[in-house]
C-alpha cells in the first residue's frame, strides 16, 4: 500500500487507483526512477550551463553534432540487441529459465564487442570525410575522432543497461543511466575546464563518463543475473535472436533519423551557434516527457511479461494507470514553457532566447508522446514490433520531408516544427493500432478519453 494518506488522495482525485497492488509496483518503481531521472537532469543541466556559460553556444553546438554522430553510430552498432535483450531477459527472468538469459546475453557480447570496434575505427578513419562533405567543414574532425573513442564502452554499457532493466533492477538501472553517467561527466568536465580552455573538452568528459559506466554497468549486471553461477545449454540460435533483434534494429534506428534530422540538418544549413541553442530547447522540452521515462523504465518489462503469461487484462491496467499518470505529472512543465518560454531559456545565456518558439513547439510534441501513452514499448514487447516498424518508416520520411522543406527557411524554429508533427504523427498512429488491436485505450485527456473508450 502507498502509505501518505495526502498522496493517496491527491491520486483519487486524478482518477488513479492507488489500492491496486500492479499500480502500487509501478508507481513506487517508477518513482524511483523518476527521482533519479531529475537528480540525473538537474546534473545534466549544470553540464549544459558550464559547456555554455564558459565555453559558449559554438562550443555546444559541437558537442551537439559530435554526440548526434556517436548516437548514430551506437544505435547501429546494438543491431537491436539492447531492445531485445530487454525483453528476452524479461521473459525469461519471468520464466526462470536463467539458462537462457545467460545464453542469450552472452551471444550478443560475442556479437556486439567485435562489430563495436569496427564502427569505431570506421568513424575515426572516415572523420574528416564526414566533417568535410557532410558538414562543410573541416573544423568537426578532430571532435569525430574523439567522439570514435566511446563507441565500445556506450554500446556495452547499454547492453548491460537494458539487461538490468529486463531483471526488473529499476534502481540499479536508473541510478547508473541518470546519476552515474551526468554526475561523472559533470566531475571530469570540471576537472579539465580547471587546467585547459578547449571546445573538445565535454566530449573527452563525455568519453571518460561512458567508459566508468561500461566497466560498473557490467559489474552490477553480473552480481544481479548470477551468470557466472549458472551452466549455459545451447537451445538459441543466434538467428533467432537477430530475428528479434533486427526489426527492433530498424525501428531504433529510424526512431534516432526523427530524433537526430534536426540537429543534421541544422549543421549542413545553420552555424554551430544556432545548433546549441536547439539542443538545449530539445533537452528542456525532454524534461517534459521525463515521467514517460520513468513509467517506461518498470513498464516495459511487464508489458513484456504479461504478454508472455496473456494476461491482457493487467497489460491493460498498467497502461490506463501510467498514462493518467503521465499526464498530470507532465501538464504543468508545459504549462510554464508554454507561458514563460523566454524566461526559462535566458538562464543558459542572452542568446539562447532566441529559441523561444522552437521550446514551446518542442515542447508540444512531447507532450503529445507523454499523453498518448508508452505505445512504442507496448508494440515492441508483445511482438508487434514490424508494424512499429512501419509506423516510425512513415514518421520518418514525413520528418525528413519537413526538415528538408522548412530549416532553409525557417532555422531552428522550422526543425521544432517538424519536429513536434513527426512525434505526434507516429505516437498517435500507434495509438489508434493498438485500441484496434487489443481494444486498448492509451491516450488520456479527462475528457477524451471518455469518448475514446465509447
Amino acid at each position: 500500500m502507498i502509505k501518505y494518506p495526502f498522496l493517496v488522495g491527491l491520486l483519487k482525485k486524478l482518477d488513479i487507483d492507488s489500492d491496486n497492488i500492479k499500480f502500487e509496483e509501478l508507481f513506487k518503481k517508477g518513482s524511483i526512477a523518476l527521482t533519479y531521472k531529475i537528480i540525473g537532469l538537474i546534473i545534466g543541466y549544470v553540464f549544459t550551463l558550464l559547456v555554455t556559460r564558459v565555453l559558449g553556444a559554438e562550443s555546444m553546438g559541437v558537442y551537439a553534432l559530435s554526440t548526434t554522430v556517436l548516437a548514430i553510430i551506437t544505435t547501429v552498432g546494438n543491431l537491436g540487441l539492447n531492445t531485445a535483450l530487454l525483453r528476452f531477459v524479461s521473459q525469461y527472468s519471468t520464466l526462470k529459465r536463467y539458462d537462457l538469459l545467460k545464453e542469450v546475453y552472452i551471444k550478443s557480447i560475442k556479437i556486439l564487442i567485435p562489430f563495436s570496434v569496427i564502427l569505431s575505427v570506421l568513424l575515426f578513419s572516415m572523420s574528416g570525410f564526414i566533417s568535410k562533405y557532410l558538414f562543410k567543414s573541416t573544423d568537426l574532425t578532430i571532435y569525430f575522432k574523439l567522439i570514435s573513442l566511446a563507441v565500445l564502452p556506450s554500446i556495452f554499457a547499454m547492453i548491460n543497461l537494458e539487461s538490468l532493466r529486463g531483471l526488473k533492477r529499476i534502481k540499479e538501472y536508473a541510478f547508473i543511466s541518470n546519476i552515474s553517467i551526468a554526475g561523472i561527466s559533470v566531475c571530469s568536465l570540471l576537472i579539465l575546464l580547471f587546467f585547459f580552455r578547449n571546445s573538445s573538452l565535454p566530449i573527452i568528459a563525455l568519453i571518460i563518463s561512458h567508459t566508468i559506466i561500461a566497466a560498473y554497468s557490467y559489474r552490477i549486471w553480473r552480481k544481479h543475473s548470477k551468470i557466472d553461477e549458472i551452466v549455459v545449454t545451447n537451445e538459441i540460435k543466434i538467428r533467432n535472436i537477430m530475428k528479434v533483434a533486427f526489426p527492433l534494429l530498424f525501428s531504433s534506428s529510424l526512431f534516432l533519423v526523427i530524433d537526430w534530422t534536426d540537429t543534421i540538418m541544422l549543421g549542413m544549413y545553420s552555424t554551430k551557434a544556432n545548433i546549441g541553442i536547439y539542443h538545449v530547447c530539445l533537452k528542456l522540452a525532454m524534461l517534459t516527457s521525463i515521467t514517460l521515462y520513468a513509467v517506461n523504465s518498470i513498464a516495459a518489462p511487464k508489458f513484456a511479461e504479461y504478454y508472455a503469461q496473456r494476461d491482457l487484462k493487467s497489460l491493460e491496467m498498467i497502461v490506463h494507470q501510467s498514462t493518467k499518470l503521465m499526464f498530470w505529472s507532465s501538464s504543468p512543465i508545459v504549462l510554464i514553457y508554454l507561458i514563460f518560454p523566454t524566461l526559462v531559456l535566458g538562464i543558459f545565456g542572452h542568446d539562447f532566447k532566441k529559441g523561444a518558439v522552437a521550446l514551446i513547439f518542442l515542447s508540444i510534441g512531447q507532450f503529445v508522446n507523454v499523453i498518448s501513452g508508452s505505445v512504442g514499448y507496448i508494440l515492441q514487447m508483445t511482438g508487434k514490433e514490424k508494424i512499429f516498424q512501419h509506423i516510425i518508416f512513415a514518421a520518418t520520411i514525413l520528418n525528413i520531408v519537413l526538415n528538408m522543406i522548412l530549416i532553409p527557411r525557417y532555422g531552428i524554429n522550422g526543425a521544432a516544427f517538424a519536429s513536434m508533427l513527426s512525434i505526434s504523427f507516429w505516437n498517435l498512429t500507434a495509438m489508434f493500432y493498438i485500441r484496434s488491436t487489443f481494444n486498448i485505450t492509451t491516450l488520456y485527456l479527462p475528457k477524451l478519453r471518455s469518448w475514446m473508450v465509447k
